[in-house]
């Protein structure tokens, strides 16, 4: 078992929402982030040709409302559709998301269609973006000794993109990566290479001799600076693609939980939902809501406790229109409408 770490750029610490953000923390970067140039200084990188950039993509998300940033890379899987694929690592505990052709430099806003946490992948779709150039997915069986480069925006810069080149070295690698927090996650079966991967590769583009995708990088030895990289093989990132869209048809439902914008107090007593804080400019905010106030209602359903208050939210969907019952700091009791935003990406 390898002990690696995710390849985004670095995100600030979230926004604290424990009722409605997305679980768990944010894992660190391989590096911390540098100025343009200097992370892949002394890496045996060089600049993406225009064949191995086709349909690659640059990833950047605000984390929980402009609490930080993350960066990362893409790979375009429908040019019509602007269905992009990238890892979850990347969007997780994102609010906005924005997609950048390498090729063009034109900048789109993405929704996150859905997400496989379990094995790192998230698919996303471009709103009203031009047709784009798409990546060509081999799903053959990769060999130990086949030639690949990694193709991605290292150093989490958003400028060129870089190809890192090397061989496959095994195929069925189990690796763990470690979160901020000390807990691990393991990905099992990678494909493991000898190629300069680092920090903003992550959801990139693993090349065969061919130029057509064989796998999307994922993670990359820590500690050392003899690097081993690993990559999602691409049938199993296609197979959940189409996994996600199938669900997306479905269901008419995008990869967002409700959001109401409240830090709740879990340590309260008190008959009700008491908020400790709330988001600025957030759905609870705009409807009068302030830290100090007790939710005990909503949409005419009671919410005793905070435990109550996600149950009720979560059964909701975003945009939707919910009524909000509370006693302010002073005891007065109000009821106003308000409009469920999107979560973080979970």
């Amino acid at each position: 078992m390898v002990l690696s770490e995710w390849l985004r750029w670095p995100r600030s610490p979230r926004y604290l929402d424990p009722a409605f953000s997305a679980p768990g923390s944010s894992g660190s970067p391989v590096w911390p982030y540098q100025a343009a140039g200097s992370a892949v200084a002394g890496l045996e990188v060089s600049d993406a040709t225009t064949d191995q950039s086709s349909g690659v993509v640059l990833v950047s998300a605000v984390v929980d409302f402009g609490a930080g940033e993350a960066a990362g890379s893409g790979m375009v899987v429908d040019g019509k559709d602007g269905i992009v694929v990238t890892n979850h690592h990347v969007v997780e505990g994102s609010t906005t998301v924005t997609v950048t052709d390498a090729t063009t430099g034109g900048s789109y806003v993405a929704d996150v269609l859905g997400t496989d946490a379990q094995h790192d992948v998230a698919v996303l779709r471009i709103e009203d973006a031009p047709t784009l150039a798409e990546v060509t997915l081999d799903t053959a069986p990769l060999a130990v000794g086949d030639l690949v480069t990694a193709v991605g925006d290292a150093g989490g810069d958003g400028g060129t993109l870089t190809a890192a080149a090397g061989t496959v070295t095994d195929t069925h690698e189990p690796v763990t990566v470690t979160e901020d927090d000390g807990t691990t996650a393991t990905l099992r079966n990678l494909v493991e290479v000898d190629a300069d991967i680092i920090s903003g590769d992550s959801g990139g583009a693993l090349l065969d001799a061919d130029g057509e995708v064989v796998g999307m990088n994922v993670a990359a030895s820590k500690g050392t600076t003899d690097i081993t990289g690993y990559a999602i093989p691409a049938r199993r990132v296609l197979r959940i693609v189409e996994a996600v869209l199938s669900e997306v048809a479905s269901t008419d439902s995008l990869g967002y939980d409700p959001f109401l914008g409240v830090q709740l107090d879990t340590t309260s007593q008190g008959a009700g939902a008491a908020v400790a804080a709330v988001l600025d400019d957030g759905p609870a905010q705009t409807a009068g809501l302030t830290a100090g106030a007790t939710i005990t209602a909503l949409s005419g359903a009671a919410t005793p406790s905070a435990d109550a208050l996600v149950r009720e939210v979560v059964g909701h969907e975003p945009g939707e229109v919910v009524e909000v019952t509370w006693t302010d700091a002073a005891g007065t009791s109000h009821t106003a409408e308000a409009t469920l935003g999107r979560a973080p990406v979970a």
